[in-house]
């Protein structure tokens, strides 16, 4: 019997590792089909999954229902599993290098309980040859076992997204591939147990890397653009939104909008692949634009706020600012990369007093990442109001609640536009 077989006769295990925001969906999803083992090396992050709690916030109680899985810290557990899939976060560094460090590490824990006949499954965002590369190796050291010969390895990338509740692991079409011929058939039948909109074969494991790299790259790219154009559209006293609704118009005008773009993906992804360009001796002129000017949005933003503040008769230093959203997107808790973080520094640099709320952020992690923490509730009278974040909390707001909470002149900065349309009296400003 092949691996396929095998898992759906629950003769089998599957071992994810790394419970985050990517590996505990997945996890659960197999868990349903077959038995699984979720892998996460905090001990308490494993502890609130026993308890039915997703530590990424992302999924409800429910959601672990019905599901043959263990979790567990301990590496010796593993030794049951025959198929892993190693879903840890590939973040950069503060020289914005890649850090595969974290996947590296997971390779260790892996190779050191790796079986002739098991396969291993990449999930992570890499550059291209990383998987072969980097963490092949990693698996032969360890485990004194031979690629291809002993055990096989495959890429699938992730393609969640966060606080997405319709573009969902299923719903979405997984890319796979694997080392030779009969992995790539394996692992893309094991992956269409789980993804009903179906698994596109990749014709190789650098194919399959390259394809995620560039997705993120891709968006990263044109909302660099929809940046730039906003810049220079301020600078005209033009609309930014009613230029891009005219150009709309236009069957084939692509819909991005200006932003801040933060997070672990897209903030993160493109240099990955500049990384990779550069050591092939090429400087990827487009891409890396693409990060310097989205990169240095917030402190535009955060500039831009300031002068329009003392335009309307406040010193900085007299002035106090909320900023309401303080994570990476809207909806979520994250707050890996963000943005936000940008403006709220380039503020403080101006001597000002900045107050940050947030329904959805950890004021504990904030202060711990970033140095600042979140007020309990909004208090008082600003001189600008930052609606930095779309939660949907904030988009049920009104022009009569921020009139309530702003001075006189204070001005409302309204990042991702949403209230564009409503605003008639306040001083307004948006991308």
């Amino acid at each position: 019997m092949k691996i396929y077989d095998k898992l759906i006769a629950k003769e089998e295990k599957i071992a994810v590792v790394g419970l985050g925001y990517v590996g505990l969906p997945i996890a659960l999803e197999f868990a349903k089909i077959t038995n699984v083992i979720g892998f996460d090396i905090n001990p308490d992050k494993v502890s609130m999954m026993k308890n039915k709690i997703d530590p990424s916030n992302e999924l409800v109680s429910s959601d672990f229902d019905n599901c043959s899985i263990e979790f567990t810290h301990k590496i010796d557990v593993l030794e049951e599993a025959k198929f892993f899939i190693i879903a840890v976060p590939t973040p950069i560094d503060q020289s914005k290098e890649p850090n595969i460090k974290p996947l590296l590490s997971a390779s260790e824990t892996v190779g050191k309980v790796l079986k002739k006949g098991d396969y291993v499954v990449y999930e992570s965002t890499v550059y291209p040859g990383c998987t072969e590369e980097d963490c092949i190796p990693v698996l032969e050291k360890l485990s004194g076992l031979k690629f291809l010969n002993d055990f096989k390895v495959g890429y699938s990338p992730e393609r969640i997204n966060p606080g997405d509740k319709v573009h969902t692991l299923s719903s979405i079409v997984k890319v796979s591939s694997g080392c030779d011929e009969e992995s790539s058939e394996q692992i893309a039948k094991i992956y269409e147990l789980v993804v009903s909109a179906g698994v596109h074969r990749a014709s190789s494991i650098k194919v399959a890397e390259a394809a995620k790299i560039i997705e993120n790259t891709q968006r990263d790219v044109n909302i660099a653009l929809i940046n730039e154009l906003s810049v220079i559209f301020n600078r005209m006293n033009i609309n930014t939104y009613e230029v891009l609704e005219a150009a709309g118009t236009k069957w084939n005008f692509l819909n991005f909008r200006p932003g801040l773009v933060g997070g672990h993906c897209i903030g993160v992804d493109p240099y990955y692949l500049t990384h990779k360009a550069k050591e092939l001796g090429y400087h990827a002129q487009i891409i890396n634009s693409g990060r310097a000017v989205n990169d240095s949005m917030g402190a535009y933003v955060g500039r831009i706020v300031a002068k329009k503040v003392i335009a309307s008769g406040t010193p900085m230093q007299q002035a106090r600012v909320l900023v309401m959203g303080a994570t990476f997107k809207e909806d979520v808790s994250d707050i890996r990369n963000s943005k936000v973080v940008d403006v709220i520094n380039e503020l403080k640099s101006f001597s000002c007093h900045v107050e940050v709320v947030d329904p959805h952020a950890n004021s504990d992690e904030l202060m711990e990442e970033y140095g600042f923490d979140l007020e309990d509730k909004i208090s008082g009278i600003y001189h600008s109001v930052i609606v930095a974040v779309n939660h949907k909390e904030y988009t049920l707001l009104d022009e009569n609640h921020f009139a309530s909470i702003l001075s006189e002149r204070g001005v409302l900065v309204d990042l991702k536009g949403i209230f564009r349309n409503e605003i008639q009296k306040l001083n307004y400003w948006t991308l």
